[in-house]
């Protein structure tokens, strides 16, 4: 396992890190929604396709890649040591894990025929990361990012299936420490920022390497999905949240009551083993690199 020194945000690295239990119980991605995804990054049915993955985290995504029949090169890049020390114990197939950032990868120039990051851009959408990622891939090769996203951490504008997921949404998102999440969408503006405001602009961006990196409008597509889950697997899977898991003390207790008041309420949809239908879905973008 290759090292460098790297820093994260404070809320990450410790709301982060428990790996162990993140690693247990976030979820995995669907089949449906991975080989779509992977379809439009023009890398499934490839075989010995080289990918860069930024901030595969204890490996929910790498682990998917490395079980893939196309036998896929993988660098995967994870700054939190403890989520990189819990993937490298994996020893997955052809992924090499290293400790790095997505601003300051150790990969040579053009070696990736495609980047991913699964669950993450939203902690790096910065210019410089977009560079550094046009950096590590030969042109024309797709840049992804795709996110599991349950109801109750949806953007405020999206509708959520039933009053009681919305109630959660409601309170994970007046847990605001000023971070920016997937729910919040403004990783988004990294690539509309690369879009000059005037043709003076246009000269001046060529002359000081600011052209676009990657292409626009991005593609976008995702696949909706409902899971069964007992209620102490679905609260240990809100725990894996940053934002809940850093509670402490009064403000963990008034969120273990709210949580169980919400999940007995009366549009709460069970099944005979008392499991609660949870709702959500896979989203996913693309862009390719100029």
């Amino acid at each position: 396992m290759t090292s460098q020194s790297s820093s994260l945000p404070a809320a990450a690295e410790e709301g982060f890190k428990d790996a162990a239990s993140y690693d247990a119980h976030r979820p995995s991605y669907p089949p449906e929604a991975v080989e779509a995804f992977l379809a439009r990054l023009n890398v499934a049915n490839q075989t010995d396709t080289k990918i860069v993955e930024i901030a595969s985290g204890t490996g929910k995504f790498t682990e998917l890649l490395a079980q893939r029949p196309e036998r896929f090169i993988v660098k995967a890049i994870e700054p939190h040591h403890s989520m990189r020390e819990k993937l490298a114990q994996k020893d997955l197939p052809g992924v090499e894990v290293i400790d790095g950032k997505a601003d300051k990868m150790p990969i040579e120039d053009e070696w990736g025929d495609a980047c991913i990051a699964a669950q993450a851009f939203h902690w790096f959408a910065t210019p410089e990361s977009l560079k550094e990622i046009q950096r590590v891939l030969r042109q024309g090769a797709v840049f992804g990012a795709i996110w599991n996203v349950d109801d109750y951490n949806k953007p405020g504008a999206w509708g959520a299936t039933t009053k009681w997921e919305q109630k959660l949404n409601d309170f994970i998102m007046s847990l605001d420490d000023g971070l920016p999440r997937f729910r919040h969408q403004k990783w988004k503006e990294v690539f509309d920022q690369q879009l000059p405001a005037n043709p003076i602009q246009v000269i001046k961006d060529t002359f000081n390497d600011r052209l676009p990196r990657f292409s626009l409008p991005l593609g976008e597509d995702s696949i909706k999905w409902t899971v069964w889950l007992s209620e102490d697997a679905l609260a240990l899977r809100l725990n894996t949240l940053s934002q809940i898991a850093v509670l402490k003390e009064d403000e963990r207790d008034a969120w273990v009551k709210l949580f169980k008041e919400i999940i007995h309420g009366e549009d709460v949809e069970r099944n005979e083993k008392g499991e609660i239908a949870v709702h959500g879905l896979t989203y996913f973008c693309w862009t390719d690199r100029l």
